[in-house]
């Protein structure tokens, strides 16, 4: 958790909602309804100039000690319980944080024990507001021999609110629109209370709806038939 998520434009809602500048290019944005690691995705973030812009970051975290870039494929997710400590996060979260647009996202629910049924899919999704932001903090690697500069993401996790519990036992920190400025701020260095983000979580009311799809796990898939219900909702 949090493996797949979607992303529904235009550029122009995504910018107008964010309050932020794009600063790629317009015209390479597109839907994606199966957004996988080691994706680019958009990311919102402030830049030296003090300014909040929306960027793309390779989804799957490259700590800047990294070797080489293959830790990507790993570090899509930092648990919020420890992602102050951990040396993959630690420096991304006091340094380095933004926010994941998504318009939604999977999660699997595990059968019931001893059921031979596989995991059911559900897509998650907020009822009153084009998007939701998800916690993420980065990080930027430069490869030694070309200079190549790689700036990457990880989404952090935590306990679900109480909604959610039927369905996975971990959700996305998402970080409601009246903190976004004291999240993204870089000089907010204050491990301490930039962790009641995450302990505060499940508290914080974010009007969600979950209902079950299918199809999500194929990688080559990617349609709007994605995100159809197929079942009631919960």
């Amino acid at each position: 958790m949090c493996g797949r998520y979607v992303l529904e434009g235009p550029v122009g809602r995504l910018t107008e909602y964010f309050d932020a500048r794009y600063t790629e290019d317009e015209k390479a944005f597109a839907n994606s309804y199966n957004i996988a690691p080691t994706r680019q995705v958009p990311v919102v973030r402030i830049n030296r100039e003090g300014e909040r812009v929306i960027l793309n970051h390779v989804w799957g975290l490259v700590p800047h000690w990294a070797i080489d870039k293959t830790a990507s494929a790993k570090l899509n997710n930092a648990r919020g319980e420890t992602v102050h400590e951990k040396p993959s996060f630690r420096t991304g979260f006091k340094k380095y944080r933004c926010l994941i647009p998504a318009s939604g996202y999977y999660e699997w629910q595990a059968p019931p024990e001893g059921s031979k049924a596989r995991k059911q899919p559900f897509y998650i999704h907020p009822d009153q507001a084009p998007y939701f932001a998800m916690a993420g903090v980065c990080d930027h690697w430069v490869d030694k021999g070309t200079g190549e500069l790689l700036m990457s993401t990880a989404i952090i996790t935590t306990s679900p609110c109480d909604a959610l519990q039927p369905v996975h036992d971990r959700m996305p920190v998402m970080i409601p629109k009246t903190a976004w400025a004291d999240w993204l701020n870089p000089k907010n260095q204050d491990v301490s209370a930039l962790r009641n983000y995450i302990v505060s979580n499940s508290e914080v009311k974010f009007h969600l709806v979950g209902f079950q799809v299918s199809g999500v796990g194929k990688n080559r898939l990617d349609s709007g038939e994605l995100i159809k219900p197929v079942a009631d909702d919960v």
